[in-house]
């Protein structure tokens, strides 16, 4: 579990440029979101949570909605864990957060992960999530396939 001095709140327009930092640092290859997108994630009122040690972001979790009652249906848009925090829990503790308010909307989730991301898709299956497709070509530009997960409401 995350160690004791990691808590978990809401994220802020502010924590922008420190989780552009951390997309440059965990998506090297790909496209990473800039400050901007997260501004803009915040903004429009999607479920942004923040993983904090002291006054330091280590991680961030993004859900949106797509679909309301009576079929209900989120996305998981973005989970990042500074290396130097990462297992320790502060992902899966993110995670949690996420699928908390999903499950009280009675949702199916979805995501997409790299199908190279073994550590990743090991966090989503213990979790309840099950690969359901595969998408080629998903991230740019490395042109690498993503697993398109789900996860039915609990």
């Amino acid at each position: 579990m995350t160690a004791p001095t990691v808590r978990i709140d809401d994220l802020r327009e502010s924590d922008a440029p420190r989780c552009a930092e951390l997309e440059a640092l965990l998506f090297p290859g790909d496209d990473p979101w800039s400050e901007n997108a997260f501004r803009e994630e915040v903004r429009m009122g999607h479920l942004y949570r923040a993983a904090r040690e002291g006054d330091l972001l280590v991680g961030y979790a993004g859900l949106a909605f797509v679909a309301g009652p009576p079929q209900a249906e989120a996305e998981v848009h973005t989970i990042g864990v500074d290396p130097a925090h990462q297992g320790r829990g502060v992902g899966r503790a993110l995670l949690r957060e996420l699928l908390a308010v999903a499950d009280a909307e009675r949702a199916t989730v979805f995501l997409e992960v790299r199908t190279d991301n073994d550590t990743a898709r090991g966090l989503y299956e213990s979790e309840g999530f099950v690969v359901v497709g595969v998408r080629k070509n998903y991230y740019r530009p490395s042109g690498a396939d993503a697993h398109t997960m789900r996860r039915d409401p609990r």
